[in-house]
């Protein structure tokens, strides 16, 4: 039993591995458990059993070849991945998205966080024992992934944005589509929170569970909801807006205790926000270009050097020799960062000048939420263990990369 000396085990104690082929985990997470009675004693988180290399594999990639890329990592809401990385991107080599682009981007990036949030609250009621909150929450969601599949075709890894802006424009059908289902989704909410908010067993199964306190949770590096439940009132939008958030109203919805029922509230109301952003975004959607006139061509050979490799060299030995007769894109670093749906989600970009990265480092909010784990656990019921793994809404494609 890897980890655990059976002998240092006192006698009144058991160790449970629960995972990593378990459903209530989300995907391949393994947790020792210790338990005394039906008491967690004592639990460690095990990641790494999806591990995909794609940091490194971006470091292979031309800027524009990294955007399928971060599909793969909270694949719930790759399309906030997208433009996390062309974000970063674009303030790392000056380029400006025209403002349609910026906010076709706002507009697609809180529809993803919409579709992330309902599969949550129907996986998370689902884990504790409400099955009727997961079909309903699965009707809206399907509506929202054909919007999606209207805008670029896709449904769960888009690629739609870019380097300076998006890939196509939308269709003023589908806005008009897109306005219509926002008018009658915050009554969908309304069902939702019908069904749980005031249900004493969901409230039973969540008030007081996975308790974190304020302080516990900015040193544990809790972002997103998992932190503004706990009673810090920190989104990137708002602190450090991107593409057209500062032009949009909304609220940023903060708990008090810290607890599972808190977060639920949060990320409940969050969808009420991000479905008043949308509205907006259509409303104010501005005429024009949906990419920038500067957005170089990042693929190498660069624009003007379209030619063969010479013969006999690697691809290496041209991409060395194109940079010794003049440098292809500015040197320098940056770290960037969103707000993801699960919270921050940040990439740290270094350019040598070359056409690609030289190093690409993911903050991710997953791996990071799973290292909380034993502490909002320990002293909990088995049974809540289940229920905090579902608070933090954890996915293993972005905590192992």
């Amino acid at each position: 039993m890897k980890g655990y000396v059976l002998e240092q085990i006192e006698p009144s104690k058991f160790v449970l591995q629960m995972g990593p082929h378990h459903p209530a985990t989300h995907g391949v997470l393994k947790l020792f458990l210790e338990l005394e009675g039906e008491r967690v004693a004592r639990c460690r988180p095990e990641v790494g059993y999806l591990h995909r290399g794609i940091e490194k594999l971006a470091e292979t990639k031309t800027y524009p070849q990294v955007v399928p890329l971060t599909d793969r990592l909270d694949y719930i809401a790759s399309m906030i991945n997208n433009v996390g990385y062309c974000v970063a991107v674009e303030r790392l080599l000056g380029i400006e998205p025209p403002p349609r682009a910026k906010f076709l981007r706002t507009m697609v990036c809180e529809l993803s966080r919409i579709s992330n949030h309902l599969l949550w609250l129907a996986t998370h009621a689902l884990d504790i024992g409400a099955m009727t909150v997961f079909l309903y929450c699965f009707r809206e969601r399907e509506q929202i992934l054909w919007f999606l599949e209207e805008i670029c075709g896709a449904r769960l890894t888009f690629s739609y944005p870019r380097i300076g802006g998006v890939r196509i424009d939308v269709e003023e059908k589908t806005l008009e589509k897109i306005d219509r289902f926002i008018d009658g989704f915050f009554q969908k909410i309304d069902e939702y929170e019908g069904l749980l908010t005031e249900n004493r067993i969901w409230i039973a199964r969540t008030r007081g569970v996975g308790v974190i306190n304020p302080e516990d949770a900015i040193a544990y590096g809790l972002t997103g909801p998992s932190l503004r439940g706990s009673g810090i009132n920190y989104d990137v939008r708002k602190h450090f807006p991107y593409d057209a958030y500062s032009e949009v109203d909304f609220e940023v919805p903060v708990g008090k205790h810290g607890d599972t029922y808190d977060r639920y509230l949060c990320r409940v109301q969050e969808m009420r926000q991000s479905a008043k952003i949308v509205k907006q975004c259509i409303q104010k959607m501005p005429e024009g270009s949906i990419l920038a006139e500067n957005a170089i061509e990042l693929d190498l050979p660069p624009s003007g050097k379209k030619k063969l490799h010479p013969e006999g060299w690697s691809t290496g030995a041209f991409i060395s020799f194109l940079k010794e007769k003049e440098p292809l894109l500015p040197e320098g670093e940056i770290y960037s960062a969103v707000e993801g749906a699960k919270g921050e989600l940040g990439f740290f970009i270094i350019s040598d000048g070359s056409g690609r990265p030289y190093r690409v480092r993911i903050r991710v909010p997953s791996f990071i939420h799973i290292s909380a784990i034993p502490k909002l656990a320990e002293g909990q019921f088995l049974a809540d263990v289940v229920a905090i793994i579902g608070t933090l809404d954890i996915v293993m494609g972005e905590a192992d990369k």
